[in-house]
């Protein structure tokens, strides 16, 4: 597969995003994209010079002519989306955070594996270098062993009750759009916890504006994480052991560098620099396992995705956040 053939599924902003930086790749191409509506699906063609616009999700994800789909729908949507490509045949790049809970995540696992298509969730994150070379780090034991990981993403917004971050229907909530990053950084260095307690302050629709969570670990560690739309926090994250710790600074989702203290030594600061806005490492690590026959990315695996899921379930059962149909 010399050039792999994406597909985009929505045309929202974080479509435009991705849209973008799939430019910046040589060997990955635009043939179509698609919408509920088939204008805006036009205009996003027209806007991008993609050839081919569907008005529906059904006609993406029959066009022969795509290897794989980006999903960039609102998370509520997202089980529905990837169920229309994966029967279609197709493989899926699909949004944080994958689905609204752990079940129908499963269940997008399976299907995948019954149809042996490749399937990852877009956590950005895990795919960028700097994270990864943090991780190497950590791995190495330049830290010792982990007892503590930082992370928040918070940001003020002031919205109505009929906005997607306040509508319980579309998933609403601090901690699935945002609190999904701090989760997922904790899990990649620490793993899944043995015990999790949350606190959140709730909106009058009932899902999350300001939430706090504790997880802990059989061997000690600890992470300490925060999400909420009601302020903006530094958004950093920071991971400690007793021989030093690593900094992440602001945006530490998608860095560019970090900075490691040793305790008997002099900070190193680490550059890792990238072009466009970070989307494209992503996608060039599905486009390797399409390559490769893989069906799961090590970089993303299945059972991460499903573990991260489950830990935000039982934030939000301790919390009270209930998603209708619960």
């Amino acid at each position: 597969m010399s050039t792999i053939k994406w597909g985009i599924l929505a045309t929202g902003g974080i479509a435009a995003t991705f849209t973008e930086d799939l430019k910046l790749l040589p060997d990955a191409e635009v043939v179509a994209v698609g919408s509920r509506s088939a204008g805006s699906a036009r205009a996003f063609a027209d806007r991008y010079g993609i050839p081919r616009a569907h008005g529906s999700w059904a006609e993406l994800a029959a066009d022969p002519d795509v290897d794989i789909v980006y999903v960039a729908t609102p998370h509520s949507a997202h089980y529905d989306a990837v169920t229309t490509c994966l029967n279609a045949g197709k493989a899926v790049l699909c949004e944080k955070p994958f689905t609204l809970d752990r079940v129908r995540a499963a269940e997008l696992v399976d299907l995948a594996r019954e149809r042996g298509l490749f399937l990852m969730e877009a956590m950005w994150m895990r795919c960028n270098p700097a994270i990864r070379k943090l991780v190497e780090l950590v791995r190495e034991g330049v830290l010792g062993p982990v007892n503590t990981v930082h992370a928040d993403f918070g940001i003020s917004v002031s919205v109505g009750p009929d906005h997607r971050l306040r509508d319980p229907a579309l998933g609403g909530g601090a901690l699935l759009d945002l609190g999904v990053y701090p989760v997922s950084f904790a899990h990649m260095v620490l793993g899944a916890p043995e015990k999790v307690q949350s606190w959140a302050r709730l909106t009058p629709e009932g899902v999350d504006e300001n939430t706090g969570m504790l997880l802990g670990y059989p061997d000690g560690a600890v992470a300490m994480l925060s999400c909420g739309i009601t302020a903006h926090s530094p958004v950093t994250a920071s991971v400690s052991g007793p021989l030093g710790r690593i900094e992440l600074p602001h945006l530490f989702f998608r860095p560019e560098a970090f900075t490691l203290y040793r305790t008997d030594g002099e900070p190193e600061t680490f550059q890792v620099p990238f072009d466009g806005n970070g989307m494209n490492h992503e996608a060039v690590e599905a486009m390797r396992c399409l390559r490769e026959g893989l069906l799961e990315s090590p970089l993303v695996p299945w059972s991460s995705t499903l573990e991260v899921m489950g830990i935000l379930d039982e934030v939000r059962a301790q919390v009270g956040v209930r998603f209708p149909g619960e």
